[in-house]
């Protein structure tokens, strides 16, 4: 019988922020850790916020002025500043903003409504995977997914493939260095993005998961539905489909089950995994 795999610690929201709502949390594309925080001040739809930056063991606040999201979602770009997007979009307000390294606002734009995933790559371009309520009604979000620059400019975005059923909702998105992995919803196949070339398909054998990390010829799923929230499937790739090798479950850093709710984020080799109240962060890495 397989060994179940444990978390290795990797990140923590320092001691002193606890006090405050975690609004967002996330892992840059560099391995930094990263935790809105809602600040004191709020003035009708504007609040101030404070993003926490845990590197190596080490912490830094950025303090951001007049954010407006309402369901943030927060991600680092290379030079310092951060992006915050609003899941839900707004007809009468700007749905994503950037802010610079000082946490000042500089421009917003829009990307669509229903926005499940968002993450920012080394270039400092933002992936964005939708879930089915934007899918079905908001002519940005339609494609699932999608590359924007951060400024706002359409980069790339998924068109139908043959062999596969239709693209409903992005269970999963992976951003790693050299390629981005899409797990979509209706038919779960993997799709290979490199270079805004034409995904790459292959089928999966595995249905509901939330976060995949992929190594080489080696990928591995995590979550599903009901009691496989901490599932974990290992199989390697070939040039058509998944196969399958093991199946365990990946257990906290003490050996005990995970359960509740999860923030997963997938980048190359690595799944990254906290649960509530969201102050720490996990790490398995098949690399």
């Amino acid at each position: 019988m397989a060994a179940d795999r444990r978390l290795t610690p990797y990140a923590r929201l320092p001691r002193a922020h606890h006090g405050r709502t975690v609004l967002h949390s996330t892992v840059d594309a560099f391995g930094r850790a990263h935790w809105l925080l809602r600040g004191a001040t709020v003035l009708a739809d504007l609040y101030d916020a404070v993003v926490v930056t845990v590197d190596a063991g080490r912490s830094e606040e950025t303090h951001l002025s007049s954010v407006r999201a309402r369901f943030p979602l927060v991600d680092a770009l290379p030079d310092g500043g951060f992006v915050v997007a609003d899941a839900r979009s707004r007809a009468d307000a700007d749905q994503v903003h950037i802010f610079d390294a000082l946490g000042r606002p500089t421009w917003g734009f829009t990307v669509g409504d229903a926005v499940g995933h968002l993450l920012t790559d080394e270039s400092g371009d933002l992936w964005v995977g939708y879930f089915d309520e934007g899918v079905v009604s908001d002519p940005l979000s339609e494609p699932g997914v999608r590359r924007w620059s951060s400024t706002g400019t359409p980069a790339w975005q998924y068109g139908p493939q043959s062999g596969i059923g239709s693209f409903l909702d992005c269970y999963a998105l992976n951003v790693g260095r050299r390629a981005t992995w899409v797990y979509p919803y209706t038919d779960f196949p993997l799709l290979e993005v490199r270079d805004g070339r034409p995904p790459h398909v292959r089928t999966a054998p595995v249905r509901g998961a939330s976060g995949v990390a992929v190594h080489g010829e080696h990928v591995a799923f995590y979550g599903g539905y009901a009691d496989d929230g901490d599932r974990l499937v290992l199989g390697k790739l070939t040039d058509s489909a998944v196969e399958p090798e093991e199946e365990v479950r990946l257990l906290r850093s003490d050996g005990s089950r995970s359960g509740g709710p999860r923030r997963v984020v997938s980048r190359g080799s690595r799944v990254y995994v906290q649960e509530e109240p969201f102050t720490e962060w996990g790490l398995l890495d098949i690399g």
